[in-house]
C-alpha cells in the first residue's frame, strides 16, 4: 500500500432494504447525502473549521448497488484556494459474496470554509506525498477555471435565447405537454438536515431535489426512472434550520432514452415566507432513464414545453 493523504476520508455502508428503491437498488438520495457527507469530513479535516458545500461538478453515475452489497467512498482534498478547496469523491460498490469491486461514480465538490466570528481562515496548501496527489493538484487549478467560466457561459446562451426569441416548439402530433410533469414539494428543515452550525447539508439538498425530479420524470416514463447524472449543482445561497424549502421540478427535454429534468430551490425564514419573499438557493438538471422488467431501455415520448 502506498502513502495515504492526511486529508483523506473513508466511508463504508452496506446497502439495506431502507436505502433501496422499488427495484431493490441503492437510491440515489442517499448516495448522494452519505457522498456530501464524506466529502464535507475531508475539507473540515484540512481546514478545522466548519466547511459548507459551495458546488458539486457534474456527476456521472455508472453503476447501481444493490441490498447486500458494500457501498465504499473515499474522498480527498486535492488542492486548497484561498478560502475553498476541491475534494475528490469516489464512490465504488463491493459484492460481498464475491469481492468483485465496480465504480459507481467519481466526483469532485467544491467546499467553503466558514470564518471563525470576524476572522478570515486561510487554508494551508494540501501536503502532496503520491504522484497522483501532484496530478490531481495540477488538474483541480484546471477544474476551478472551468467552474468559473461554465456558469457564465450557460448564463450568456440563456440570454441571446431570449434575445432572439428562438424557443423550440414541437410540431409533432403525439408530443406530450410538459405541464403535467410539474411537481412541487415543501421541506421545513430540521436539526437533523443541518450541521452544527444549523446550516442545511448540501447532501440533504440534493436527495430532495432527486426525489421531486424523479416523481416528474415518471409522469412521462411511467416507470421508475434511474438518475444517470447530476448537471450544474451549485449553490446561492445558505439555508438553515428553520427554513421552509420550495422544490419545483419539471421536465425540460427528452432524448430517446433518456430525460433531463430541471429543478430550482427557495428557502423561505417566517417572515419571508408569510411576505412570499424566497430566497433562490440552487438550481441543477438532472437526468434519468427507465428500464422495463426485462432491463430494456424505455423511450420517452417526444414533448411539448
Amino acid at each position: 500500500a502506498g502513502q495515504r493523504s492526511p486529508m483523506a476520508v473513508c466511508m463504508c455502508q452496506a446497502v439495506l432494504p431502507a436505502h433501496a428503491g422499488p427495484r431493490g437498488e441503492l437510491g440515489a438520495g442517499p448516495l448522494l447525502r452519505w457522498m456530501d457527507a464524506t466529502a464535507c469530513l475531508a475539507a473540515e479535516k484540512h481546514a478545522g473549521v466548519s466547511c459548507v458545500t459551495a458546488s458539486m461538478d457534474d456527476i456521472q453515475f455508472e453503476e447501481a448497488a444493490r441490498v447486500g452489497q458494500i457501498i465504499s467512498i473515499r474522498t480527498k482534498v486535492n488542492r486548497a484556494f484561498k478560502t475553498s478547496m476541491e475534494v475528490g469523491i469516489k464512490v465504488t460498490v463491493q459484492d460481498v459474496l464475491t469481492n468483485a469491486e465496480k465504480i459507481v461514480s467519481v466526483a469532485y465538490a467544491t467546499y467553503v470554509a466558514k470564518p471563525v466570528d470576524d476572522g478570515k481562515v486561510e487554508l494551508k496548501p494540501v501536503e502532496l506525498l503520491s504522484a497522483e496527489d501532484h496530478l490531481e493538484h495540477s488538474l483541480a487549478n484546471e477544474r476551478r477555471r472551468i467552474r468559473l467560466g461554465y456558469v457564465q457561459v450557460f448564463q450568456k446562451l440563456m440570454q441571446e435565447s431570449n434575445k432572439e426569441g428562438d424557443f423550440y416548439t414541437c410540431e409533432e402530433k403525439d408530443a406530450v405537454s410538459t405541464e403535467h410533469t410539474h411537481v412541487q414539494s415543501t421541506e421545513l428543515v430540521l436539526p437533523p438536515h443541518a450541521n452544527h452550525h444549523g446550516n442545511t447539508f448540501g447532501g440533504q439538498i440534493m436527495a430532495w431535489m432527486q426525489t421531486v425530479a424523479s416523481i416528474s420524470a415518471s409522469r412521462l416514463c411511467h416507470s421508475h426512472p434511474i438518475l444517470k447524472s447530476v448537471n450544474m449543482f451549485k449553490f446561492w445561497g445558505p439555508s438553515f434550520v428553520g427554513d421552509r424549502l420550495v422544490f419545483n421540478a419539471i421536465v425540460n427535454n427528452t432524448f430517446h432514452n433518456s430525460v433531463e429534468v430541471g429543478v430550482r430551490v427557495e428557502a423561505y425564514n417566517c417572515e419571508e415566507w408569510i411576505k412570499d419573499q424566497p430566497r433562490h438557493i440552487n438550481s441543477a438538471f438532472l437526468t434519468f432513464n427507465a428500464v422495463n422488467d426485462k432491463g430494456e431501455l424505455l423511450t420517452f415520448p417526444k414533448v411539448k414545453p
